[in-house]
């Protein structure tokens, strides 16, 4: 579950002599922190998050420094008089923080001059990290709370002070503090530990040699292949950009190979990795800041997106097998593939960490600090299993720079949101945007799930997921909230959409990794995939309506909504393809879709009604086949 960190990254920590060395103090530094606070005694939470905080904002100046000399990035002065700012800051509130909390509600000038440093620090490393986005969007935050008495309407207020300001964002635990940066020092940071070591040990290659050999031989294999391993690789990793080039490097070219063309190859894999942050069990940063924000236990939420989950991704792996069917495509030849035994019998260890996880979380219960904390103990017992995934010194090193280096843009956006987040508080924004979300939609939910996924979708495109959703959650969920909406599905609601902005055009940074791979147009590759995985769009607006989708309700309910959604997320899938038995005609492309959206739809007549008009294209498809000579067995469902 790594951060939305890109390519900057790996040139980052191609440095001269001095930053290397001092980059790997850190991370290692940052790790046994980590491990410390877990398995023997955490700090208090004002504690945790600042030492975790200030050991960010090191690692960020050293790895994006300020300035390039030649070929290399080394830190430079600047960089080093940024560092030692970060540490007076971070050390000021550990030495201090007893005589801070004796005179809450008034900061003295040391309190003020060191919260307006931290500030502006996490603005400088948050722009050097994910760019000009976030930074604008909490100094727009920032500026409203001083600007409030010149902003005519419901959103005017009477204004905050310097002080004020500063020591909400710096001295107390709703601002830079808050619940957002707490669940990134608390557990984040141990979950991509957990991952970076286990694709340093090889988990990445033995996922992707199992989804070859289970989904190598059928039709349009390298896209199936695809889908399984992305979707195995983004629940471990938790980042759709970094899935693409991880995966994509070895699928899209076997995809190409096969016969899809080179923007459907890289839709697929755009879509595939996407949504591995919807994937259990691990998923994305988020899903552990929706559990801190509801106060619920972190397994509800991965029991609430299983079969949303399990929807998208037959959605595309529908999608993908319509259209080796309508092109004709074979799967890999058996010689070409790995045994799925000899797979397993290589590497089935990997898998072990991940058991321990789920039964750590899911069957003792237990916090998802402690889950990770065990899990990486067994992570490291089963590596001794095999002598070519041993943890030695070079793979511990390299997984703990991995890890801090991933957990960069999630600390970062989460302290970043925490100004967005303690202005909302300080200035009462969060109800009143709230309000005109409520009186914007005039109280019909269907048209408020429309506006709060439109501003997700937007947040997204330029804003790592975690970002997107704290930002757009904090603003819209209570709205979904008043209208109806269970908390859970209110939060999954935005957290999907701030996810699948990654395919959603113009921006699509997925999409535009893709591109690069594929040498494709990466608009198109967006479209294409905005088609492929249709259900992800429409899928939160039925969980949201009917929370029998996210396991809420009676197990008939939710057995019967499961269901007809699956009937619908088919027809949907070959209503976008224009395939099921044989190409279809353009009225049973209508009457696929338009069923697959009345089945989806909660509610008895319009299942009713759905599922008749899928049974009719499809009726209609088969018999044409038929007299065509063409079969479900003539399209080369496997060699």
């Amino acid at each position: 579950m790594s951060s939305d960190v890109t390519g900057k990254n790996n040139k980052g920590l191609q440095k001269g002599r001095l930053t290397p060395g001092l980059i790997l103090i850190v991370a290692l530094a940052l790790t046994f922190f980590h491990l410390y606070t877990s398995g023997i005694s955490m700090f208090g939470a004002w504690m945790q998050r600042d030492i975790h905080l200030t050991f960010i904002l090191v690692i960020v100046f050293l790895i994006f420094p300020f300035a390039r000399k030649g070929q290399q990035d080394e830190a430079s002065v600047l960089d080093y008089c940024l560092i030692a700012l970060a540490l007076a800051s971070g050390a000021y509130i550990l030495l201090y923080n007893q005589d801070i909390v004796m005179r809450a509600g008034a900061p003295n000038t040391p309190d003020l001059i060191f919260g307006g440093i931290m500030i502006l620090l996490i603005l400088e490393a948050a722009r050097r990290a994910t760019g000009w986005v976030l930074v604008i969007i909490a100094g727009v935050f920032l500026i409203y709370n001083f600007a409030g008495p010149y902003i005519p309407g419901m959103l005017g207020h009477k204004g905050c002070s310097l002080g004020r300001v500063v020591s909400q964002m710096y001295l107390t635990t709703e601002g830079i503090f808050g619940t957002a940066l707490g669940v990134s020092a608390s557990y984040i940071f141990l979950f991509v530990f957990l991952t970076s070591m286990l694709e340093k040990l090889g988990m990445g290659d033995f996922l992707l040699r199992l989804a070859m050999a289970v989904m190598g031989r059928f039709a349009g294999g390298p896209a199936k292949v695809a889908v399984l391993a992305s979707g195995f690789m983004g629940s471990i990793n938790g980042s759709a950009v970094a899935n693409v080039v991880g995966t994509g490097t070895f699928t899209i070219p076997l995809m190409k190979q096969n016969g899809y063309k080179p923007h459907f190859a890289g839709a697929v894999e755009s879509c595939a990795s996407s949504g591995g942050q919807l994937m259990p069990p691990i998923m994305g940063a988020a899903a552990f800041i929706i559990a801190e924000f509801l106060g619920i236990p972190y397994i509800n939420v991965v029991v609430a997106a299983i079969i949303p989950a399990f929807l998208y991704y037959m959605c595309v792996l529908l999608g993908v097998h319509f259209e080796a069917c309508r092109l004709g495509l074979t799967g890999l030849p058996k010689a070409e593939l790995p045994s799925a035994r000899a797979v397993l019998k290589e590497g089935w260890f990997f898998l072990i960490p991940l058991g321990v996880l789920v039964f750590f979380l899911a069957v003792l219960q237990y916090t998802p600090v402690r889950s990770g904390f065990y899990s990486i103990i067994a992570m490291f017992l089963v590596s001794l299993v095999s002598k070519d995934s041993r943890i030695n010194w070079d793979r511990f090193r390299e997984g703990a720079i991995a890890a801090s280096r991933n957990t960069i843009t999630v600390a970062l956006a989460c302290a970043a949101a925490g100004l967005v987040i303690g202005s909302i508080n300080l200035t009462g924004a969060g109800l009143k945007i709230s309000s005109a979300i409520v009186a914007a939609s005039g109280g019909t939910l269907w048209l408020a799930l429309l506006l709060t996924a439109v501003v997700a979708l937007i947040m997204g495109m330029g804003l790592p997921t975690t970002a997107a959703y704290i930002v757009t959650g904090t603003m819209a969920a209570p709205a979904l909230i008043n209208l109806g909406v269970v908390p859970l599905g209110a939060h999954l609601f935005v957290f999907y959409f701030a996810i699948i902005s990654a395919i959603t055009p113009p921006v699509a940074l997925a999409a535009y990794a893709a591109a690069g791979i594929a040498r494709d147009n990466p608009m198109k590759i967006g479209v294409t995939a905005c088609r492929l995985g249709f259900a992800a769009f429409i899928v939160p607006f039925l969980f949201a309506v009917q929370p029998a989708l996210i396991g809420v309700g009676d197990g008939i309910h939710i057995a019967w909504s499961s269901f007809t959604a699956l009937i619908g997320v088919v027809a949907l899938a070959g209503g976008n393809i224009g395939f099921v038995v044989c190409n279809a005609t353009l009225w049973e492309r209508a009457l696929l879709i338009g069923g697959a959206l009345l089945s989806l739809h909660p509610g008895f007549y319009t299942d009713f009604i759905g599922l008749g008009m899928i049974a009719l294209a499809l009726a209609a498809n088969i018999l044409r086949g038929k007299k065509t000579g063409v079969t479900a067995a003539s399209g080369n469902l496997t060699r």
